[in-house]
């Protein structure tokens, strides 16, 4: 008996063996509550971008469901007739201007807050943090008043840098949290072949943080873009107003233009989504890594 079990033993040991397939919870789950609520979610969210379409393609005038005939005339109106060629070019310049400033500043605050130690280091921290609580409008009254001292007021400029201190505390978070993910070994290294800081950063640590700088810059870009509040504060000549105050000379108080309001939407949103196609992989990748150890 001995002598017939050995060998059975011995094939099945020499067998391979299958892995087990490991059971997770949400297999045991029907598809259909998976994606019903999945489809109610994407229903009300798809809704309004309709909306806004049908508006501004439709005819003026027009009680249909769908924009057939299609028209390009609520476009041509708040591109000319509005200015809205003018307002997207100073919301480019500005937003352009943001993300270089913010991705500079924040690039070299980062580094000094991830690779030496200071005396109220941990005190900075927390007062980068805690400026993030502060809402915008309450620097509107001390901004307002350095730029009437240094004559910006009405200027793209103080435009700018009102966005990029307001963008500064987040940014330098950020990557502070991705340089430190960088073993600080690479510039060692670097040290030892010749190179001086500033030549090793350039050559082994600048191009490692190449997510991290394009999750500073799309963040900071997309809000320059978006925000309202320092634009309408500070510039009145109408020259100089950007997108979203552009918008808003659309409404008054006695009536409300809904297709060119629905076209000026889109000219706004068009640039930000073509960015977000471009750099979702590497935005994702910068915020996750950026705030693994901030």
């Amino acid at each position: 008996m001995i002598t017939e079990i050995a060998p059975a033993r011995e094939r099945e040991s020499a067998a391979p063996q299958q892995p087990r397939k490991v059971r997770r919870a949400w297999d045991e789950v029907p598809r259909w509550q998976i994606y019903v609520p999945l489809g109610i979610y994407l229903v009300f969210t798809l809704i309004p971008f309709y909306w806004i379409l049908l508006f501004a393609f439709r005819p003026a005038g027009s009680t249909s469901l769908v924009p057939w005939p299609m028209t390009l005339d609520h476009f041509q109106k708040v591109w000319t007739e509005r200015s809205f060629g003018v307002y997207f070019q100073n919301s480019v310049y500005v937003g352009v201007a943001t993300l270089v400033l913010t991705t500079v500043v924040a690039l070299a605050g980062g580094y000094a807050l991830a690779r030496f130690e200071f005396r109220i280091k941990r005190t900075f921290m927390l007062a980068l943090l805690c400026s993030q609580f502060v809402p915008g409008a309450l620097l509107l009254v001390p901004l307002f008043q350095i730029f009437a001292k240094l004559q910006m007021i009405n200027s793209l400029g103080s435009v700018i840098i009102a966005e990029t201190v307001f963008q500064l505390p987040l940014s330098m978070i950020l990557i502070s949290g991705f340089i430190r993910n960088v073993p600080q070994s690479l510039e060692e290294a670097a040290w030892v072949d010749g190179c001086n800081r500033f030549a090793a950063f350039r050559i082994v640590v600048l191009p490692l943080l190449r997510p991290g700088l394009i999750a500073v810059g799309s963040f900071a870009f997309v809000h320059a873009w978006n925000h309202f509040l320092f634009a309408l504060m500070f510039l009145s000549d109408q020259s100089k107003q950007t997108i979203p105050v552009g918008l808003n000379t659309l409404m008054s108080a006695d009536s409300v233009d809904l297709g060119a309001l629905a076209a000026g939407g889109i000219v706004a949103a068009v640039p930000v989504v073509i960015v977000f196609a471009f750099i979702q992989k590497w935005l994702i990748t910068g915020f996750s890594a950026g705030a693994v150890k901030g």
